[in-house]
């Protein structure tokens, strides 16, 4: 629970702090060992059922360039990036999570990602070789809120594709920027992912303290990770940047003149949270991609912590549209290092949905009236 006892309301609606203003009843405790410094998400790997229509839809239609692939998986990268690859596609029977992937600063970080999850008391396994082509030594562990992480330094480079703007397309994406992770306690998955080093910019809560999302990050842009409060641990997507809205708004045209506009489950629009524009999109599988550009710099030591109420109905779309209900409620189960789905666990708190596309009328877009476009709709 948290309160605003030290927040300065903004002219804009919305709160802000110098520090994370989320704590916990419930934490995990702290390791004494020194956590892995990490750069950057990096990758994630999906198992998907059907290999073609995933190809299809990510090289195809979103237009991700491939590094390899063979009757198993494929391996894909964004247009900026040099690395291996950002997202690997491997062939399965049940489409899951099989691991979301961090850069660290250096090969001793590894050391530290192993001791800092054994005291904690995780399932923790390296591969000096590395686990999947491309990346060298690697360490995965299940982390204390059952996620699939991993953390690597050394990966063979590819051509960076930003210059072949003869290959480029009307909606390029050009690098991997969040990972969206849902979990049940909020706060107490914050707590945690600060001891790994991360920081809070922005946060949904309401004025009892409840909190109901949390983004943090390690590069200076808004978020590298979010913590969504529901039913998990489960991932509710995977973002990649575009360098403008129009890219977004062409993907949007495609994906219609393709007739498929059943992808898009909701979007374009701009976020309050994170000030970007987005899209979401839902590949064959059902796994949820963002399409996301112009959020903000993060990386003063004083930059401040944004706080939304709730009952905003433009903290999750700027301009007060309503959120689709799949949105809060749909996500893709993680698995463990052994390839199992991850038992997911219910969340107690308060529902983001409930409270804010329930019965109560309470969303507003002008917080002295306490009622707006979401509840007169509804």
């Amino acid at each position: 629970m948290t309160h605003r006892d030290n927040m300065t309301l903004t002219s804009s609606g919305f709160w802000v702090s110098q520090e994370a203003p989320i704590s916990t009843d419930n934490p995990i405790a702290t390791p004494q060992s020194s956590p892995p410094d990490i750069l950057r998400c990096a990758y994630m790997e999906l198992i998907v059922t059907d290999l073609a229509a995933s190809r299809e839809f990510y090289v195809d239609i979103l237009g991700l360039y491939v590094t390899k692939e063979d009757d198993e998986a494929i391996y894909l990268r964004s247009t900026e990036e040099f690395i291996h690859h950002n997202l690997i596609l491997r062939k399965g029977d049940v489409a899951a999570v099989r691991v979301f992937s961090y850069r660290v600063r250096t090969p001793e970080d590894l050391d530290l990602a192993v001791a800092f999850f054994t005291e904690l008391g995780c399932d923790v396994r390296r591969e000096p070789n590395g686990f999947v082509d491309g990346i060298g030594d690697s360490v995965r562990v299940v982390d204390p809120l059952g996620f699939p992480y991993e953390f690597f330094f050394q990966s063979d480079h590819q051509e960076r594709m930003s210059w072949r703007y003869d290959l480029h397309i009307t909606g390029e994406l050009v690098r991997l920027d969040h990972f969206n992770q849902i979990t049940p306690d909020v706060p107490r998955a914050v707590k945690y992912m600060q001891d790994l080093g991360f920081r809070v910019t922005e946060d949904i809560q309401d004025e009892e303290g409840t909190v109901y999302a949390a983004w943090m990050r390690r590069k200076p842009t808004v978020h590298d990770t979010a913590m969504t409060g529901g039913d998990g641990p489960r991932m509710h997507h995977v973002c990649f940047a575009t360098h403008e809205k129009h890219n977004i708004l062409a993907i949007c045209d495609k994906l219609g003149s393709l007739r498929r506009s059943d992808s898009i489950e909701r979007g374009p629009g701009r976020h309050g949270v994170s000030n970007a524009f987005y899209l979401y999109l839902r590949d064959p599988d059902g796994h949820r991609v963002e399409v996301y550009t112009q959020d903000y710099y993060t990386g003063d030591p004083d930059n401040p912590v944004v706080t939304w109420d709730v009952h905003d109905n433009q903290r999750r779309d700027w301009w007060g549209n309503p959120v689709v209900p799949s949105w809060y409620t749909d996500g893709s189960i993680v698995l463990d290092l052994d390839g199992n789905p991850q038992p997911v666990v219910a969340r107690t708190d308060s529902s983001e949905m409930a409270v804010t596309i329930g019965a109560d009328g309470f969303s507003y877009t002008r917080a002295d009236e306490r009622e707006g476009k979401l509840g007169n709709q509804l």
